[in-house]
């Protein structure tokens, strides 16, 4: 038995829940998966993973084992790369915020993969919450704040966020010239999918954040009908400068109230705190880093 290719078996069957999955993953016949794990079962003398048709869950010794297999297979993979002096390469599967990517990442990526030609990358695009594990993603590129105590975030920018509104808007409720003037306007409130519940507008006054709820008709989820319902003239928003950019260069919208910007959006990407980072998730994450710093 190949001591090494058991673990990465066991490793990704227990992240993916599935021996299917895990078998799509690693390229490998359901069959060979399920005779490698019988093995590695019986040589270590202990169940390490309970089946049921509905789903494969870990056992209290697979739970331990889990941590240790992923600690030294992160080892053996930097001390490979350490004396072998072999550029990273395997499928990276990343997923980002949709704008994020559109605007930042993709127009750069030809650079990425000219730098490292031998990483296959797999992107989804996103504005859900990703269970890294359960669904195999290895990073995801995030706006706002960090919540997730279970992953680990590197903050690679901070952008500056607008208040803005269409022309015809303005012209019918009149251009806010302070914070109490916008007791007499309407806003297009982001809703949050987990609560259900609206974020409030935002504003930097005297160094400190100030929180003021607009009333509005119309609640989304969703960048791109965020900022067109603002187009059409339904109310107010608050967005990152870099989404609106070319919007209020044309004449579709203008910023409003920029004596009191919104604080800036914080961007991170994230990974899980379980996790030994490999040497491919590591040189996505610095070209991020450096992607991000060349913007600024």
């Amino acid at each position: 038995m190949d001591q090494v290719k058991a673990m990465k078996v066991f490793v990704r069957i227990y992240e993916r829940s599935s021996f299917t999955q895990a078998a799509e993953d690693l390229a490998m016949p359901r069959a060979t998966i399920t005779h490698t794990m019988n093995q590695l079962e019986a040589w270590l003398g202990t169940r390490l993973l309970e089946r049921s048709t509905r789903r494969v869950k870990a056992t209290l010794d697979g739970e331990a084992y889990y941590a240790r297999c992923v600690h030294l297979l992160a080892e053996l993979e930097e001390a490979a790369q350490a004396f072998r002096s072999v550029a990273p390469k395997g499928r990276l599967r990343v997923d980002m915020h949709g704008t994020l990517g559109r605007h930042f990442v993709i127009p750069a990526l030809p650079d990425f993969l000219e730098r490292y030609p031998d990483i296959e990358l797999a992107i989804s695009e996103a504005d859900r919450f990703v269970d890294l594990i359960e669904e195999g993603v290895d990073c995801v590129l995030r706006a706002g704040s960090l919540g997730d105590s279970s992953l680990v975030g590197r903050r690679l920018a901070n952008l500056p966020q607008v208040t803005c509104a269409s022309p015809a808007y303005l012209r019918k409720f009149g251009v806010p010239e302070s914070l109490d003037d916008l007791a007499e306007h309407r806003a297009v409130n982001y809703q949050s999918k987990t609560t259900g519940r609206s974020f409030p507008f935002e504003f930097m006054v005297d160094g400190a954040v100030r929180e003021v709820d607009i009333g509005g008709s119309v609640a989304v989820f969703g960048a791109e009908i965020y900022t067109a319902s603002a187009i059409a003239g339904i109310g107010l928003i608050q967005v990152p400068r870099y989404r609106v950019a070319v919007q209020i260069e044309q004449g579709l919208l203008r910023e409003v109230l920029p004596e009191f910007p919104p604080p800036p959006m914080p961007v991170s990407v994230l990974y899980p705190h379980n996790r030994h980072m490999s040497p491919r998730v590591r040189v996505f994450v610095d070209w991020l880093a450096q992607r991000f710093s060349d913007e600024r």
